[in-house]
């Protein structure tokens, strides 16, 4: 029997994807299945009411139809019109809503609605999420120069709220929070953000209770343990509450498989009544951006500010042996620009599209997990538009890191290729923001997919000299582990917002298999249904 899923915060649908393949190895059916996925923004719901619509079928019978729409053979709409069974049931479970207080919120009562008739009568579920993070990071806060969190100010400080008040409300048996590592060290003017809350996922009924009237109806959830998904508790409390250091809730996704250094706070809640102490993920070996990025088609990216073609990019591109652009330049580095130089063609794909159709769909890294074959291509692969003058930015850095196998500071730029901004002269004396031009290096893990990465592209510039660009959004999707099938809605900007904002699937893939164990520890779980808090009412 699957295990239902409550996602709330979804975005594209990361997380859930992660919980979704995770499957049974005899019979290679799903262990969970999402009931209910809540998603504000219209073009990730759109990703994700996708997504579901893939879900709807098992994992060896997709329709050839999916492949058309992903091919541009067939639109979104006609897709849905040919199978509407299919279509309907993506619709309900992937809702489109805003959670909290806002005033474009959903009614909590509403909310409570959907959810109980997701669960239909299921006791024996999951909440997963991560309530939106841009308010506690690290980089975030240090923008707005802000110390202390205002919750009157910004909203997102608390909407780690709703969480709770599902978990007070309707009790699953197990949650899965995930969030920014900047959640531990921010602050409101009360007490440390995360001791708080750490407190009030171990008890939401009183925390719930502090922040909503009860109108005199019983909460019955007992409350939660809250354990690591990397680390063994440093003791037990005399409650026989796991202890931990704040540390050790920290995920460094690039020792799990994922090909990136991505640090973020997950946490596991087990409903107190279910004795089971979970085991932690298991260490893996770091993958380079080599193991996901090889096998995709070579692109040039466009020209923004000029006329497009493929002859004019080659020729501002060589405008970087102009006299003068290259003075104090390292000769081993300007050697490896010319040599590069000689080597740049006009790729096949040109800039790319939406779906490329292309033969070669090898990848040295788990083929089982990134390929189908009856793509026959890629999608979500076109390179975006680049000044001139950042072309050549672009060339020196990634020529810069295959001499000295690093990324160049501003500070190794030569004058004539330095930006014309602002910050530039603080970014070579004070250091601040002095990689503004980032390129990944072949051999190691990318740095952060943000949602930054939607703006210019200047962090996450491609390594081969050759291409003279920066990731794509299915070479972002790659590096946060989602499948090539796996078709991202909306305008490119908005693709990268999501990427950018997702948990990697394969890492929650890995979290499902812990998360498994705690189930199967539930006597009589396998078919018993019990009716949850049908009566539970609360003003808000």
């Amino acid at each position: 029997m699957e295990i239902p899923v409550i996602d709330i915060f979804a975005g594209p649908g990361g997380l859930g994807e992660g919980f979704s393949a995770y499957l049974n190895q005899k019979d290679k059916n799903r262990r969970f299945k999402i009931a209910l996925s809540i998603e504000k923004d219209s073009y990730a719901h759109q990703t994700l009411m996708l997504r579901s619509f893939f879900r709807q079928f098992p994992p060896d019978q997709i329709p050839s139809d999916y492949y058309k729409f992903i091919k541009g053979q067939i639109s979104l709409d006609e897709l849905y019109k040919r199978w509407p069974v299919q279509a309907k049931n993506a619709e309900e479970e992937a809702w489109h809503a805003e959670l909290g207080d806002g005033e474009k919120a959903m009614p909590n009562s509403i909310v409570d609605e959907r959810i109980k008739r997701a669960l239909n009568g299921n006791s024996n579920w999951l909440l997963i999420g991560g309530p939106p993070c841009q308010a506690y990071s690290v980089v975030g806060r240090s923008r707005r120069q802000e110390k202390v969190l205002d919750e009157n100010k910004d909203e997102r400080v608390g909407l780690y709220k709703q969480y709770l008040r599902i978990l007070a409300v309707h009790n699953p048996a197990v949650f899965v929070m995930e969030n920014v590592k900047g959640l531990l060290s921010a602050k409101t003017e009360q007490s440390p953000v995360f001791s708080k809350i750490l407190n009030d996922l171990a008890d939401p009924v009183s925390a719930f209770l502090s922040e909503y009237r009860s109108n005199g109806i019983k909460l019955n959830c007992p409350g939660y343990r809250i354990y690591s998904l990397v680390a063994a508790p440093a003791a037990f409390d005399l409650k026989g509450n796991p202890v931990f250091n704040h540390k050790d809730f920290v995920i460094h996704c690039e020792k799990y498989g994922v090909p990136q250094a991505r640090h973020r706070v997950i946490l596991l809640g087990i409903r107190k009544d279910i004795e089971h102490k979970p085991k932690v993920l298991e260490p893996k070996n770091e993958m380079p951006i080599s193991s996901v990025l090889k096998g995709l088609p070579k692109l040039r990216s466009k020209l923004s500010k000029s006329e497009d073609s493929g002859e004019n990019w080659k020729a501002a591109i060589a405008k970087i042996l102009e006299k003068g652009m290259l003075a104090g330049v390292a000769r081993e580095v300007k050697e490896e620009i010319i040599k590069q130089l000689d080597k740049i063609t006009l790729p096949q794909k040109e800039s790319g599209e939406e779906y490329c159709a292309y033969k070669r769909a090898n990848i040295p890294y788990r083929p089982d997990w990134y390929l189908d074959q009856n793509l026959e291509g890629v999608c979500n692969h076109s390179s975006r538009g680049h000044m001139d003058s950042d072309l050549l930015r672009y060339l020196f850095v990634s020529c810069f890191a295959k001499v000295n196998k690093r990324s160049p500071k501003l500070e190794d730029f030569p004058a004539a290729l330095l930006p014309d901004h602002k910050n530039v002269k603080a970014g070579i004396e004070d250091k601040k923001f002095a990689d503004r031009f980032r390129v990944q290096l072949w051999d190691q893990p990318c740095k952060t997919i943000t949602s930054h990465i939607s703006k210019d592209g200047h962090y996450y510039i491609h390594p081969d000299p050759t291409q003279c660009r920066s990731f794509t959004v299915r070479e972002a999707a790659r590096i946060q582990t989602f499948p090539d099938n796996y078709f991202f809605c909306g305008p490119r900007t908005s693709q990268f917002i999501q990427v950018g904002n997702a948990v990697p699937p394969l890492l929650a893939n890995q979290i499902a298999g812990i998360v498994y164990t705690a189930f199967k520890a539930i006597p009589g779980r396998s078919d018993k249904k019990v009716k949850i808090n049908q009566s539970v009412t609360v003003e808000q």
